[in-house]
C-alpha cells in the first residue's frame, strides 16, 4: 500500500451521473487510493447522487449554491479545494471526474506541479480536457464494456464489439501510431507489451476497452489490418504486415507441390508450411477462409478431396 499513490478524488456532481461510481473507484484502484473523497454539487436540487452512495463509499458531499444565474458555482469551488489540498502537500495525484471542459486550465496547472492528474469523464468530454491529463477514462465506455463481459460470462456468446464515440482516438491514429513504432526500430517489430506502454504514453485516453476489447492482442488482431501478430519463445510480438503477391505466393505452392513428386495428400501441409516461410501469412488477405478454396483458384492445380495435384504433371498411367 505504501508504493501506491494517493488521491484527492474531485467528483463534479452537477456534469457525471452516480451511476459511474462503482466504476469510478474501481478504476482508481489501478493507480493507488483516495486520501481525499469529495463531490461537489447544489444538494438543494435532485442530482441522483444519494446519501446511502455517498455514505457507502466514503464520499463527503460539498454543497454549493448556485450565487448566480447561468454561473457554475460548482466548477470554481472544485478549483479552491484542489487548489488548497495540492499546497498540502499530502497527495500524489487528484483524480478530477468531470466532462466540463473548463477543468482542463486546472488539470494544466497540477501538471506543472508535478501532480499525476487521472481525468474521469464521458466520451463526449472534449479532447482539451482529455490531452491535459496523464490519463482520461472514459466511464460511459468502461461500464458498458463491463457489463457486455458480464453478459458474455453469462451467456457465451455474442460479441462485444462497438463502435467507439467520437472523441475517442481513432483506431486509425492508433494503428499510424503503431506502424511509426515499428518503422522506427531496426528489427521492424516490437514485443505487445511495450506496443501497449508506448501507446498508454502517446494517447492520454487509450484503453482496449474503450473500443469493445479486454486484451491488447486481440483488439490488434481484429481492428488493425496493416499489423500481424505472432508468438515466439512465449513472447508475442507485433510488425507490420507484409501480404505476398500472389503470383510469387501461386509459384511458391507450386514449387512445393513439384519438390514433392507433383502431388500432396494433405492440404494442412502446405498451409502450415506457408506460415513457417512467412509469419504473416493469412488466407482471409487473398478472399478465402479455406485452403481448399484457395488452391482450387489457382488455375494450374487439381484438388480432389484432401489431395492437390499439378494439372497434367503425371503421364497416363502414372500414379
Amino acid at each position: 500500500m505504501d508504493n501506491k499513490m494517493q488521491f484527492a478524488v474531485l467528483i463534479d456532481a452537477d456534469n457525471i451521473s452516480f451511476k459511474y461510481v462503482s466504476t469510478i473507484f474501481s478504476e482508481l484502484d489501478k493507480y493507488g487510493f483516495a486520501s481525499y473523497r469529495r463531490i461537489y454539487g447544489n444538494w438543494t436540487k435532485g442530482n441522483g447522487w444519494k446519501e446511502d452512495i455517498l455514505l457507502e463509499y466514503s464520499i463527503i458531499p460539498v454543497q454549493q449554491f448556485a450565487y448566480t444565474s447561468g454561473k457554475n458555482a460548482t466548477d470554481m469551488a472544485m478549483v479552491i479545494d484542489a487548489m488548497d489540498i495540492l499546497y498540502k502537500g499530502n497527495v500524489d495525484g487528484f483524480c478530477l471526474v468531470t466532462s466540463d471542459s473548463d477543468f482542463t486550465r486546472l488539470a494544466m496547472r497540477l501538471r506543472e506541479e508535478n501532480m499525476y492528474v487521472l481525468g474521469m469523464g464521458e466520451s463526449k468530454t472534449p479532447l482539451a480536457l482529455t490531452k491535459a491529463c496523464n490519463r482520461f477514462v472514459h466511464l460511459n465506455l468502461i461500464e458498458e464494456q463491463n457489463k457486455d463481459t458480464l453478459e458474455e460470462e453469462k451467456n457465451l456468446a455474442g460479441s462485444s464489439e462497438k463502435q467507439p464515440s467520437e472523441n475517442v482516438t481513432e483506431i486509425r491514429d492508433l494503428e499510424t501510431a503503431i506502424l511509426s513504432m515499428l518503422n522506427d526500430t531496426e528489427e521492424k517489430l516490437l514485443d505487445l507489451a511495450t506496443v501497449g506502454r508506448r501507446l498508454d504514453e502517446k494517447f492520454t485516453d487509450f484503453d482496449v476497452r474503450n473500443y469493445g476489447y479486454t486484451k491488447l492482442n486481440v483488439f490488434l488482431a481484429e481492428s488493425m489490418p496493416s499489423v500481424s501478430l505472432f508468438k515466439k519463445n512465449g513472447h508475442t510480438y507485433v510488425r507490420k504486415r507484409e501480404v505476398l503477391d500472389r503470383k510469387k505466393l501461386e509459384s511458391e505452392i507450386i514449387g512445393m507441390i513439384v519438390a514433392n513428386g507433383g502431388c500432396i495428400n494433405n492440404l494442412s501441409i502446405i498451409n502450415e508450411d506457408l506460415k513457417k516461410r512467412y509469419d504473416s501469412f493469412d488466407l482471409k488477405d487473398y478472399g478465402y477462409s479455406r485452403v481448399s478454396s484457395f488452391l482450387r483458384s489457382i488455375k494450374k492445380l487439381s484438388v480432389s478431396g484432401n489431395t492437390v495435384r499439378i494439372r497434367g504433371y503425371f503421364h497416363d498411367g502414372e500414379r
